[in-house]
Parts: structure tokens; C-alpha cells; sequence
């Protein structure tokens, strides 16, 4: 439903609120005290009443199809889905945790993104992340004077991806990288035989390292997308 100004709903003190319609949030409050998948449920019944704005109609179980996959993304179902949530409501998200770190390290590849001057992101294949603490923060290596580095200095942003091709399985996590070049973490992740890359060692000037810390995901599976927050 396009959230158009007249069926916008209202905050507490009677202004527009632009995340939620009028018939999900009045007065500060959402008008339905639900879980997602109660809230797919209750909209589905009004299936017909949506095929009358579409091209083609679509089923209810069509229609069930396509709010499991976009609800995740709703501002209200992304604070519910955390991944640090345990809890039973959450059962699409159990065992993504240990996922992240199976992928992290044992897949030899990990997909970083960046984004360049002209605001269009650019993706190349690193080698997977030398330390990790837990699944929000991860370490690579990479060379000062690359062009991933540049961009990372003059934008932040980024995004990492891992990829388990035979299990169908894919997680990506949005974040920030920052280059670091202080001694300490260059000997954090330093290993024997990085001297084929960097000559002069640990020292190296052309040697530096990529924190990325994560802040959301997405991970597929199974035909079936989630998005979660960290």
C-alpha cells in the first residue's frame, strides 16, 4: 500500500508519521498488538480488494508469498527480527547466528562492497576474514594504496557477502569498514608467508587491514529470505 499523506497515520502528538499508515499506527500506538506473521495473516483476507489495483490478480497464497518476503524489510518487523533474539516468535531466524560464523570460517571467498565517486557500489572477491569477534565485526587484509581502500576512506559504507554455492545458502551484511593502519591490528592478523605480499612484513606501507562492523543482513535460504538487525 503506497503510504500517500492522506492515509498516513499519527504520532502522539497528532503530526504525520511517515513509517505507518493510518490503519496500522494512530496516536503514537499501533492499533493491532501482533506478531508479523498475525499481521500476514490478518491482511490477507483482503486479497480481493488488492486485485483490484493489479494488472493480474494474484492468490491469497500468492499474496501470503509476497508479504513474508517484503514485511522483514517494514521498520516495525526489522527491530522485531534481531538476530540477538532467541525467542520462539523468531523461529525463521534460529541457527542464523551460527551460520554467519560457519560461513565466515570455512568458505575461502567473501564478497566486499564499496561504494565509488559517482555513488555506484563496486564489489570484488577477498579473501575471507582473517579474525572475526563474534558475527558484527570481521578483519581483512588488503594493500593501503588499492582502490577499495580509497573508497572506503571517502565512504564508510560497505557490505560484505558470503556465499555457499552447493548449500543454495547466501548471507549479506551492511555495515561500515574502516582502514586501519596501526601496528597493533596489522600484527592482529598478520600470518606467516603474508611476506609473498608484503615484502617488507608487518611494517609494510602497502599493508593495512578492513574492519568492517555489521549492523544488519539479509540471508537466503531455502527459496526464503530474512532480513535481521545485529
Amino acid at each position: 500500500m503506497p503510504l500517500t499523506n492522506e492515509i498516513l497515520g499519527t504520532n502522539a502528538d497528532g503530526s504525520k508519521n511517515e513509517d505507518y499508515c493510518m490503519y496500522c499506527f494512530k496516536d503514537g500506538k499501533f492499533l493491532q498488538d501482533c506478531t508479523m506473521d498475525e499481521m500476514i495473516e490478518h491482511c490477507a483476507q483482503f486479497v480481493d480488494e488488492v486485485n483490484k489495483g493489479l494488472p493480474q490478480p494474484i492468490t491469497k497464497e500468492e499474496y501470503i508469498g509476497q508479504m513474508k518476503m517484503y514485511f522483514p524489510h517494514l521498520k516495525r518487523w526489522r527491530k522485531e527480527l534481531s538476530i540477538d533474539d532467541d525467542t520462539p516468535e523468531n523461529p525463521a531466524l534460529m541457527g542464523v547466528k551460527d551460520l554467519i560464523a560457519k560461513m565466515a570460517d570455512t568458505l575461502p571467498i567473501t564478497m566486499i562492497s564499496s561504494v565509488d565517486e559517482e555513488g555506484f557500489p563496486c564489489t570484488k572477491a577477498m579473501l575471507s576474514p582473517r579474525v572475526r569477534e563474534g558475527i558484527k565485526v570481521f578483519y581483512f587484509t588488503t594493500n593501503t594504496f588499492s582502490l577499495r581502500v580509497a573508497h572506503y576512506k571517502a565512504n564508510p559504507k560497505a557490505s560484505i557477502y558470503f556465499c555457499d554455492a552447493e548449500g543454495f545458502k547466501g548471507m549479506m551484511l551492511r555495515g561500515t569498514m574502516e582502514v586501519l593502519t596501526d601496528a597493533k591490528s596489522k600484527e592482529m592478523i598478520w600470518r606467516d608467508g603474508d611476506t609473498e605480499y608484503y615484502p617488507d612484513g608487518v611494517t609494510d606501507p602497502n599493508y593495512c587491514v578492513l574492519k568492517f562492523t555489521a549492523m544488519d543482513g539479509r540471508f537466503y535460504s531455502d527459496f526464503y529470505p530474512r532480513t535481521f538487525v545485529l
